[in-house]
């Protein structure tokens, strides 16, 4: 057994080590916003938002934010980024302007870039309710709305835009505003604009930004590539790192369903039967699989709607509204609402298929499980697509346990994952066979 002293040597050695690494220590006893010496308006809007404590990345990114230091940060979905980094922003400009803003009509001072309209729209209400008690004026300029409304906004002036890569690049054409005022830079979930092919106009948009700014780049994961282009636009970022890129929330129970292709729709209308789920998400590959789904849902009396880029804005903006108040019990989607929307108490999300990319599935299932609240996640596993759910198992470090439905007869032809299959790669089972031995056919 070590003894004290040994084990305050270790300690000893761990912070100072830490502390030359640039990382940031919080005394245990910060639980409180107030602990982070936010102005009183900041306080009071944190109290409207219904907030006491900070979670780990607000507690780690805001004191940074405080001080004007460009943050590099990644945190799992759902433990409030966005208000990581809008309390710092308002903050720092209550603290240089106090109530009143500037006379002129300039702005933005504050420019936040995120991948989707869904996204943004959620960032606005967050950022609403913060500049109501603060008094700084909040626009927002995003696809599918209308341009002049959008313009006139701009001409009355704002203090921080939210907007999406597309739409403000038109508007900058257009010469309706100029980013030449810019303090303060966000972009949100950066790994899935470089996903979405967003990089160049993104790029662009910052160019035409002071070099001297303060850059947040938040996401749930950072890739390589986010860190590279992270070099290219921040100088000397904090970064903070919650948790593995790969990590899931350990309030979502994670489950993989080997089922033959012909029999997904069935078991999912027999999966929501047996749980229930008061609300639930079901995400689809292609736009014309949601809208199969959500229509055989509602055949069999689910209140069920669809939601992908296909839609108008209108149809997605009513469909997340009944989702939201309890209209909808299922909501079919595409990846477009994988990220980034804080819908509260889905108790399920089902991947009717395995996804493709390792990210999306954290993104996806993200959806559940949300503020501590437990929930559950399904994925159902065709014989083609091991590749992808071994590549999912690599990257979370984990396995999902296999879950079959009770009563629902199985087509034979299934593929069922062996238990003791390695979640590292490179690792092989024991025996003969690498790889062959991590699935059964029943």
């Amino acid at each position: 057994m070590k003894s004290m002293q040994d084990v305050f040597r270790i300690f000893e050695n761990d912070f100072f080590e830490a502390m030359r690494a640039g990382s940031f220590i919080l005394n245990a006893m910060t639980t409180t916003f107030k602990m982070l010496n936010l102005t009183k308006p900041c306080l009071e809007a944190v109290a409207d938002l219904g907030f006491s404590e900070p979670t780990p990345i607000q507690e780690q990114a805001i004191p940074f934010g405080l001080k004007n230091e460009d943050i590099l940060a990644a945190a799992q979905t759902g433990t409030g980024k966005t208000l990581a980094y809008l309390l710092p922003i308002f903050d720092q400009m209550v603290s240089f302007w106090g109530s009143k803003r500037p006379k002129k009509n300039r702005g933005p001072y504050a420019l936040i870039l995120s991948p989707t309209r869904e996204l943004a729209q959620q960032i606005a209400q967050c950022a609403q309710t913060i500049a109501k008690i603060t008094n700084f004026r909040v626009a927002t300029v995003i696809g599918g709305k209308k341009y002049s409304s959008q313009i006139n906004k701009l001409k009355q002036g704002c203090d921080i835009l939210i907007a999406t890569p597309g739409r403000l690049i038109d508007l900058l054409d257009q010469h309706a505003l100029t980013l030449n005022a810019v303090h303060y830079l966000v972009l949100d979930e950066v790994d899935r604009m470089l996903d979405m092919g967003f990089w160049p106009p993104v790029y662009s948009i910052v160019k035409k930004t002071p070099v001297k700014r303060q850059t947040f780049f938040f996401s749930a994961t950072l890739t390589p590539v986010v860190l590279e282009k992270a070099r290219l636009l921040q100088k000397n970022p904090q970064r903070i790192e919650i948790s593995h890129c790969g990590d899931t929330a350990d309030t979502v129970e994670e489950y993989v369903m080997p089922v033959m292709t012909a029999q997904k729709q069935s078991l999912l209308v027999a999966l929501l039967e047996e749980k229930k789920p008061s609300r639930a998400i079901v995400f689809t590959h292609t736009k014309q699989e949601a809208d199969t789904c959500a229509h055989l849902l509602q055949k069999t009396g689910l209140k069920a709607d669809s939601i992908h880029s296909d839609k108008t804005q209108a149809k997605r903006d009513r469909a997340l509204k009944y989702f939201k108040n309890g209209n909808l019990e299922v909501l079919v989607a595409t990846d477009v609402l994988a990220r980034g929307i804080d819908v509260s108490d889905v108790e399920m999300v089902v991947n009717l298929s395995v996804p493709d990319n390792p990210e999306d599935y954290v993104h996806r299932i993200g959806r559940t499980g949300r503020a501590g609240v437990s929930g559950e996640a399904y994925t159902m596993l065709a014989p083609e697509q091991l590749l992808e759910l071994r590549e999912i198992e690599y990257f979370t470090e984990s396995l999902l346990s296999t879950f079959d439905l009770e009563g629902f007869e199985y087509a034979s032809g299934r593929l069922i994952p062996d238990p003791k299959r390695p979640t590292k790669k490179g690792m092989r089972p024991k025996g003969r066979g690498g790889r062959r031995l991590s699935f059964r056919r029943r």
